[in-house]
């Protein structure tokens, strides 16, 4: 099989940094190019594990720069790109949209544009065939809009009806790409996934948030009743199953990754608070690490608990169909969510360095 050359765009992302640690990891043979802006929920450090692998390259940069990932392209000889470059945080879609127009769409643009110009265009000009490439676009459960409790979980034929910016900006770069394979023959795959969780999740998301308000004894944000419900699913399950789609997934399709996990928000907020409770009870060093965690919480952290307005537009449920990926693909996510979420909660108890470090780093980038 002929090793891969990859872009991943977005690497130094949540998401995105599990993947090339997998892959790295599974795929020795393979050569891994990230381009990322660094943004607010871009960080270098989500690197670190790799930054000394020779297969490993990193570039400072945005996807809109159609000329640099062009160049990129030739330059590396890629042959495929994993798509992860996105804004992705709801509220700030609701507060400031024009920042996921320009990344989610625009960006998504520009990039299938430079694939098409390299693999495709260039090559016919000159006489050639077609060069071998894939694109794989990732994206998510919330093109699909919301559920009612008892309604059929989301399938890849489910009709979009994106409820929020960010969604909505998702939507418009699946159907992007998807127009590019069947106008100009760009060979695509994409991926929806529901919601991810692990290591390196960025702090302002719920479960990491959950978890670092409580070490630091600060209120636990509920948006409405918290009875809003969630598919969870563990950050290196979903990087198999993209793995998957990339080896086995039929060109032109898309595939859904679920965890096949559905929780609500409140209930994931006390399954935290009760593991944190139980290490703090039976661990006295925990105590003497996070001093900020007083008496208020050790023991007893659901008294931070605090229920604040609803989000604007809040989707109700997301719940993901993953029958054809298990189908086709073999795909089934390997992690119990007891185990994953016990695996979350000791690395961010482990690595306090590196969330202390992306707070302090978004609260100067607001105060901007």
């Amino acid at each position: 099989m002929t090793p891969v050359t990859m872009l991943v765009t977005g690497g130094a992302g949540f998401i995105g940094a599990n993947f090339i640690q997998y892959w790295l990891k599974n795929n020795l043979n393979d050569c891994i190019v990230v381009l990322d802006a660094l943004t607010y929920a871009g960080n270098i450090e989500n690197l670190a594990p790799v930054k000394h692998n020779t297969h490993f390259t990193f570039v400072h940069g945005n996807i809109c720069d159609t000329a640099l990932v062009e160049k990129l392209l030739r330059s590396h000889n890629i042959n495929t790109i994993v798509h992860f470059a996105a804004e992705s945080h709801v509220d700030r879609s609701i507060t400031g949209p024009d920042a996921f127009i320009e990344t989610n769409i625009v960006g998504t643009h520009s990039l299938l544009k430079a694939a098409k110009t390299i693999w495709i265009d260039e090559p016919k000009s000159n006489g050639k065939s077609i060069l071998d490439h894939r694109f794989h676009h990732v994206s998510t459960d919330e093109v699909y809009g919301t559920l009612l409790p008892q309604d059929p979980a989301f399938a890849e034929t489910t009709a979009y009806a994106p409820n929020s910016p960010y969604a909505a900006s998702k939507a418009a770069a699946d159907h992007l790409v998807r127009a590019y394979h069947h106008t100009y023959g760009l060979e695509v795959t994409t991926s929806n996934c529901s919601n991810n969780y692990g290591p390196y999740h960025f702090p302002e998301k719920l479960i990491p948030l959950i978890i670092t308000n409580i070490l630091m004894n600060k209120p636990l944000p509920v948006y409405g009743d918290g009875k809003q419900i969630r598919d969870w699913l563990y950050v290196d399950d979903h990087a198999r199953g993209i793995e998957l789609v990339l080896n086995r997934g039929r060109i032109g399709e898309s595939y859904n990754i679920g965890g096949n996990n559905e929780w609500q928000n409140i209930d994931i907020v006390n399954l935290v608070c009760d593991l944190l409770n139980d290490a703090f009870n039976h661990n006295s060093k925990l105590k003497m690490r996070f001093p900020s965690a007083t008496s208020a919480a050790v023991g007893n952290a659901q008294a931070l608990i605090s229920y604040v307005e609803d989000r604007a537009g809040h989707d109700r449920r997301y719940a993901i169909d993953a029958t054809k990926t298990s189908l086709e693909l073999g795909y089934n996510p390997k992690e119990s969510f007891e185990s994953g979420i016990r695996k979350t909660l000791e690395w961010y108890l482990d690595n306090e360095s590196w969330w202390q470090l992306c707070i302090e780093k978004a609260e100067r980038d607001s105060s901007v």
